[in-house]
């Protein structure tokens, strides 16, 4: 796959007439539209030898164990032609990695890595060496391709990464990691706009922040008694956090984008703005709700608007009761779940994934086939009991 269809798809250079795509000819350009910046990068990591027990029977028969994946059994020895980047581990902090999760487990930022060179033929010169070197052996378990494309047209990054794992049992388990963001903020008549409303909304926070520090003057710790003055803290630091992270990633990429067009050939390395662009996503919607949950302050005059809060006031040592019940004989079905079902159907096979499953079958989402066909006598009682015991009797 890596010598053929994985460069054909990183270097297109050219029209299909042949014409070069692009002024300079070693640039590729993904889908004739998305600009590949620098050059990609591979990345492996691999389990020591002897990892796990080989049983005594089967001792001559098997001269060495690859354990699954984890930290600790991870192998950090040079090995192969032992010099260069392909053959010397390289600790998560060196390559400035982050971890990552996996299908099957969660995987360290370091490794052994190659970058990939700027043309489609250097590549796959690189390649066959390191397939004629044995880069991939039985203590591989998991390879990564990373590499960044950017798009002029809609003025948006994608970080990408193929993620391939080798489980101990054989076999390979593909999957990827798509990450579109728009890291240069200000390019358009609308981005400068928008730059004014954050202006505006930098001045606000000003004043909130001012207003709660009074606020907290003059009330001490009763200030902290209050739901609501609470959630106005929240929502302040976390504008806070927006702001500085707005800051830091406006520098950051310029910084990058300089480094890059100083060194073409060198490996883009985007993944750690992404992933930080992404959580900084993650804590403006987190923010954005706690923001609407405080309308209910300005509206709690009303007597309408506080009927549920004070229903539910009135009822929350009942509801409490009812939960301790309702959880008991749940977790004892996904436990049982878990123990009938877990080696043969996929939403069973975690006891977490038990509890989603059991969810699923309260809203009618459930395929029953898959539990019936793992176990023809247990399977159906097991769905009839859980449905009339949670969905009939406790619901």
């Amino acid at each position: 796959y890596a010598q053929g269809p994985l460069l054909d798809n990183l270097y297109w250079t050219k029209w299909y007439n042949n014409e070069s795509l692009a002024a300079h000819g070693t640039q590729s350009y993904i889908c004739y539209e998305n600009l590949l910046l620098g050059v990609p990068r591979m990345r492996q990591l691999k389990v020591k030898n002897n990892s796990c027990v080989v049983h005594e029977d089967f001792k001559e028969e098997i001269s060495g164990c690859y354990d699954v994946y984890s930290e600790d059994k991870e192998e950090r020895v040079s090995f192969g032609l032992i010099n260069g980047t392909p053959w010397r581990y390289h600790s998560e902090e060196e390559l400035s990695g982050s971890s990552h999760w996996g299908r099957l487990t969660s995987y360290s930022g370091g490794g052994y890595y190659i970058d990939l060179k700027l043309t489609r033929e250097e590549s796959a010169e690189v390649l066959q060496a390191l397939k004629e070197n044995l880069w991939l052996d039985r203590g591989t378990r998991v390879v990564f391709i990373d590499f960044t494309v950017y798009n002029a047209n809609i003025n948006l990054f994608c970080v990408l990464r193929l993620v391939v794992e080798f489980p101990a049992t054989g076999g390979a388990i593909p999957s990827w990691q798509i990450r579109t963001v728009k890291l240069i903020r200000y390019a358009s008549a609308w981005d400068f706009f928008i730059v004014a409303c954050e202006t505006v909304f930098c001045v606000f926070i000003f004043y909130y922040v001012v207003e709660e520090i009074l606020e907290l003057r003059i009330h001490k710790f009763q200030y902290f008694t209050s739901i609501w003055n609470i959630l106005d803290v929240a929502v302040i630091l976390l504008s806070i956090v927006a702001i500085g992270f707005h800051i830091f990633r406006t520098i950051e990429v310029n910084r990058l984008l300089g480094e890059l067009l100083k060194h073409p050939d060198t490996y883009a390395d985007f993944e750690f703005l992404a992933f930080w662009q992404t959580q900084y996503n993650n804590m403006n919607a987190v923010n954005l709700f706690f923001a609407w949950i405080k309308i209910f302050k300005y509206i709690s005059f009303n007597k309408t608007m506080t009927q549920l809060s004070s229903t539910l006031a009135r009822c929350a040592k009942d509801i409490l009761g009812f939960a301790i019940m309702f959880f008991i004989v749940f977790f004892a079905y996904a436990q049982l779940g878990y123990l009938l079902f877990g080696t043969q159907v996929e939403n069973f096979s975690t006891f977490v994934k038990c509890i989603f499953t059991q969810f699923r079958i309260i809203l009618g989402d459930f395929d029953y086939n898959s539990i019936d066909n793992a176990n023809r006598v247990l399977g159906p009682i097991y769905f009839v009991t859980y449905v009339f015991f949670v969905f009939f009797v406790l619901l």
